[in-house]
């Protein structure tokens, strides 16, 4: 089965996409999956045009590339993709994780991997996101959601609801970015209107989120359609000055640790494993989601921070590692994840 791996993009996160593709690729062409598939994969420069599987290859080997080399019509794609049974998109952030690229796979009536429009939307708009937790009765911190012309001309009616509704410190986040991209932490008020600034220079739509003094922060991965299943419980522990878990901690060796398993009363490990199901079931999800949660220890109480339709896949990313720990190796995990794809088209089919 000819299998269509798309990665790159243009959104930020275009560099971990790289790196989550060369992982998926090295398991699609280990021993245990290459009688199984054919791998075909395209890069997407991040001007929008779409590379062949020669140069996607190139590139996932570890060469170096000039996108200045690159020419043609970014609405023309390689003969390569007419030939795709199944599509694997590692496209993190907006134009890959948002609905947009699962709208063009429905488009073309073939089968891909995660969630599809509706679920990769919910997931990837945490205001939307929030709303569909909050109709689960997920328990969250409070927030505020504005946009950009109320931070540009009613800014001083929007710092006094944070004063009223939330306080400080708090967290001022675009809506619709992944990998913790343009947040900050902010305890006073001229803070706040520089990160809204901030937030407003990379999305239209903005949250503002209540701080939480000293979270534990706890992840699930959950992998299947209909009938679904939750991983071990990890927990992520940090080293940065911003004091929260931002970019730099994510990507930067030595800032960040997991911890799997996480070391949790039962009790609270079981929970966080059934408010991992209810919340993709709550965006309608599909095929794959790590979902995040602060754990306050001393109160007992655990909230829900969100859901991510499309986590980071290297080999040592938490999702693969929080199901290897849950006895699905790399390149299981990544056949089973196709074969869920195949079983989700079939149905919609019916």
């Amino acid at each position: 089965m000819r299998v269509g791996l798309l990665f790159g993009g243009r959104s930020g996160e275009h560099e971990v996409s790289v790196k989550s593709a060369r992982a998926i690729y090295q398991a699609l062409i280990s021993p245990e999956n290459q009688l199984r598939y054919e791998v075909i994969p395209f890069y997407i420069q991040k001007n929008g045009l779409w590379r062949d599987s020669s140069f996607a290859k190139d590139l996932l080997n570890g060469q170096n590339y000039d996108e200045l080399k690159g020419e043609g019509n970014i609405w023309q794609f390689p003969l390569e993709v007419e030939t795709i049974e199944v599509w694997f998109p590692v496209l993190h952030g907006p134009n890959g994780e948002d609905g947009t690229i699962q709208g063009l796979f429905t488009l073309m009536q073939v089968p891909y991997v995660g969630s599809g429009v509706l679920g990769s939307a919910l997931g990837m708009d945490k205001i939307a996101m929030k709303a569909a937790f909050s109709q689960a009765n997920l328990p969250q911190v409070k927030y505020i959601a504005t946009e950009a012309e109320e931070i540009k001309y009613r800014k001083d009616s929007l710092a006094q609801k944070v004063n009223i509704k939330i306080g400080y410190p708090c967290f001022v986040k675009p809506a619709n970015l992944g990998s913790s991209v343009g947040i900050s932490k902010v305890s006073t008020e001229s803070e706040l209107f520089r990160a809204l600034e901030l937030a407003i220079t990379l999305d239209r739509r903005v949250i503002i989120e209540a701080g939480i003094s000293r979270p534990r922060e706890v992840e699930c991965a959950v992998l299947g359609n209909s009938a679904v299943r939750s991983s071990i419980v990890g927990e992520i522990t940090f080293i940065g000055e911003s004091g929260f878990y931002d970019y730099e901690s994510k990507y930067t060796d030595g800032r960040s640790q997991m911890h799997i398993p996480a070391l949790l009363p039962e009790s609270i490990t079981k929970q966080i494993q059934e408010m991992a199901i209810v919340a993709f079931k709550a965006i309608d999800a599909a095929g794959l989601a790590r979902v995040d949660f602060f754990y306050i220890e001393n109160t007992g109480e655990l909230i829900i921070n969100e859901i991510n339709t499309l986590p980071g896949f290297t080999a040592f990313s938490m999702y693969p590692q929080l199901w290897l720990a849950s006895d699905i190796n790399f390149c299981e995990l990544v056949h089973q994840l196709i074969q869920f794809a195949l079983e989700r088209h079939q149905k919609e089919l019916i």
